[in-house]
């Protein structure tokens, strides 16, 4: 097939593609700018140039492939409401050239939109609207084009990583560099799910092969890692304290990032393994931190 990648030369994306290439596939990357479009030409793929400001041209691509895996999203956290509902716009955008035809198109989203309404683990089952993370737009403008018709698959990500990154680990060094210590909640007993970034980019593969309309897909390799352990690996590999702290200092710690430092994103992968043949293989999230280059993590 000929597949259409938005986020092509981001994290996630850029792993995608030797995937595909391996799997027999063409692709067609978006790129945003000139530098984006050179990556993209090194790694071998076409260039279709576009932005996520700009809908129609994520549509044209859409438009011109068999297929669509889209991992695109703007990570201004700044603006993340407003990112999140662009990101909807997006999706309906190349949902209308969808419209009426078999085409596939993977939609990245995160665990957290399957949290039972009760607590526990995310299972692919379940949308959970009230769900805190804003991101649940993205699952929205998913579910109005499954409405369609449209065969719409859904790829729940949770705290993806490798030795340079790891999700919202990421930025949450940087908020501890500014504080000057990496802390937990309370006891530090949240927990969130994980998975090496070249096991996720195999289970986009394996969802668009032989995924099923409709069907939600969760990346987790690992259930839910503790946010004490989590922290304590990023002191260990920064020389930063690590220290509890309690709610009431958790904006003045975390800043922006305080809402997820409260949020337990646990998610269960068993049915996605089941339905797909995935069998996560990658590093665990504690030894990608206990190996990680937190210089390169800073810069990232």
């Amino acid at each position: 097939m000929r597949i259409f990648l938005t986020g092509a030369t981001g994290f996630i994306g850029s792993h995608i593609i030797p995937e595909l290439l391996d799997r027999g596939h063409q692709v067609l990357g978006l790129a945003r700018s000139d530098a984006g479009a050179q990556q993209l030409e090194a790694a071998g793929i076409q260039v279709h140039r576009g932005s996520l400001e700009e809908p129609e041209t994520l549509a044209r691509g859409a438009a011109a492939t068999d297929a669509v895996i889209h991992c695109a999203f703007d990570h201004n956290f700044a603006a993340f409401v407003e990112n999140t509902r662009k990101d909807a716009r997006n999706i309906a955008a190349m949902g209308e050239a969808l419209v009426g035809t078999t085409k596939p198109i993977l939609i990245t989203s995160g665990v957290g939109s399957g949290t039972p309404l009760e607590g526990g683990p995310a299972t692919e089952d379940i949308l959970n609207p009230s769900h805190g993370n804003p991101r649940i737009a993205t699952e929205l403008a998913g579910a109005a084009l499954a409405a369609q018709r449209i065969d719409v698959r859904m790829v729940r990500l949770p705290q993806v990583h490798d030795t340079t990154r790891a999700g919202l680990i990421t930025p949450l060094v940087a908020e501890a560099r500014r504080a000057g210590a990496i802390a937990y909640l309370g006891e530090g007993t949240t927990r969130w799910a994980a998975a090496h970034i070249r096991d996720v980019a195999k289970l986009y593969v394996l969802a668009l092969e032989r995924g099923q309309p409709g069907a939600r897909y969760h990346a987790s390799a690992e259930e839910g890692v503790d946010a004490r352990a989590i922290a304590e690996a990023i002191g260990k590999g920064t020389g930063l304290p690590v220290r509890s702290i309690t709610s009431a200092e958790a904006d003045h710690h975390f800043g922006w990032m305080a809402p997820f430092a409260a949020l337990d994103m646990t998610a269960s992968s068993r049915w996605t393994q089941e339905r797909l043949g995935w069998q996560p293989q990658g590093p665990d999230l504690l030894s990608d931190l206990a190996a990680m280059r937190y210089s390169d993590a800073a810069a990232a």
